[in-house]
């Protein structure tokens, strides 16, 4: 009896829960195709799917249908090793539908020619296309967010942006522009399906889902992917924030300490006492490791020289960027490069 219970107090829901629909469901389910890369974030593939296949229980009626394809049509795994069977191979998909690409670590390799040819041919087809985590990557090679806005994880930023000059990168957890979609990865693929599902069903439905996965937080393409400068160091201080982003936004140019420090009212002795205080280190060295993370990232994710590796990162001599370099990760950044380049196994 407490099933039967259960199984109707369901029912009953989902009828009510059907009268929250700001428009008629379709004909004919809005379809995703699901293009997952060797070694695709789980994650991302699992927060997409789950937002529709709950956005079908709570309207009662199937809204949404997917399916999953890759090259060759045979399996593919994802990032954490399990194996996904295929539904179908790169073949031509209907016009209505919505490709979704899903990335995730060494996309640079799984973006393969073929991929790459096969998504130039659905674009010039007029399809919506989206790149989740780092697919935004496979999405840019093709020259499809090329003009447009678009996002990326926060760890491949910096090389993005080197690489893609031309495409307008933004720091958002998702974005839309046109028929291009892109998201961060991570939870951002939440976000990206519950402003699908609003737009296309109400907001009251995306709420209905956002509760059902314990969501209680929704972002917009409005909000940034990281914690805020204070919630990352664990501080709370205005003007230490202030000269933080300072340094955030100029890499390339570095500030003397003497102009951060005058830029928020301080003394340059005052600046070092605080970051002494709060960060047990000194404007300059915090600032350097700045520097050499990102020269880090474009060592590890692009093919830039070691010169211009070192130029973007406020390095005007080779052998001094070499030196920091060491002295901060035990290796030379040319050892670093060919770690990289070096084959598994």
């Amino acid at each position: 009896m407490a099933t039967q219970g259960r199984h109707m107090t369901s029912s009953t829901t989902q009828v009510r829960q059907a009268s929250v629909l700001t428009k008629p469901v379709p004909t004919r389910p809005l379809h995703y195709v699901f293009v997952l890369l060797d070694g695709f974030t789980l994650m991302c593939l699992a927060s997409a799917v789950d937002a529709m296949r709950i956005a079908n229980r709570m309207a009662g009626a199937t809204l949404y249908s997917w399916e999953m394809i890759g090259e060759g049509g045979g399996t593919v795994r994802c990032s954490a090793g399990t194996a996904f069977v295929m539904d179908r191979d790169l073949e031509e998909i209907s016009r209505d539908d919505t490709l979704l690409v899903v990335g995730g670590v060494d996309v640079a390799e799984a973006s393969s020619k073929r991929i790459i040819s096969w998504l130039r041919r659905e674009a010039r087809r007029g399809i919506t296309i989206g790149g989740l985590c780092t697919a935004s990557y496979t999405l840019a090679v093709a020259g499809l967010l090329d003009g447009k806005r678009a996002t990326i994880h926060w760890e491949n930023h910096d090389s993005f942006a080197e690489t893609f000059p031309d495409i307008d990168l933004t720091k958002s957890v998702f974005t839309v522009d046109g028929k291009r979609l892109t998201t961060a990865g991570g939870t951002a693929e939440v976000d990206l399906m519950l402003y699908i599902i609003a737009r296309d069903f109400g907001e009251d439905l995306a709420s209905l889902v956002a509760d059902q996965m314990i969501y209680s937080s929704i972002r917009t393409d409005q909000d940034t992917q990281r914690l805020s400068i204070p919630t990352r160091i664990g501080v709370r201080h205005p003007r230490l924030s202030q000269v933080i982003r300072e340094m955030e936004q100029n890499i390339e140019d570095p500030i003397s300490p003497s102009v951060l420090a005058a830029d928020v009212g301080m003394s340059t002795r005052q600046l070092e006492r605080l970051f002494r205080r709060y960060l047990n280190r000194s404007p300059k060295r915090y600032y350097m490791e700045l520097r050499l993370g990102k020269a880090r990232n474009l060592l590890m994710q692009t093919d830039m020289s070691i010169i211009n590796v070192a130029l973007a990162c406020g390095f005007t001599s080779p052998s001094h960027f070499s030196k920091c370099y060491r002295a901060q990760y035990g290796t030379t950044p040319y050892r670093e490069r060919g770690a990289k380049a070096a084959p598994a196994g």
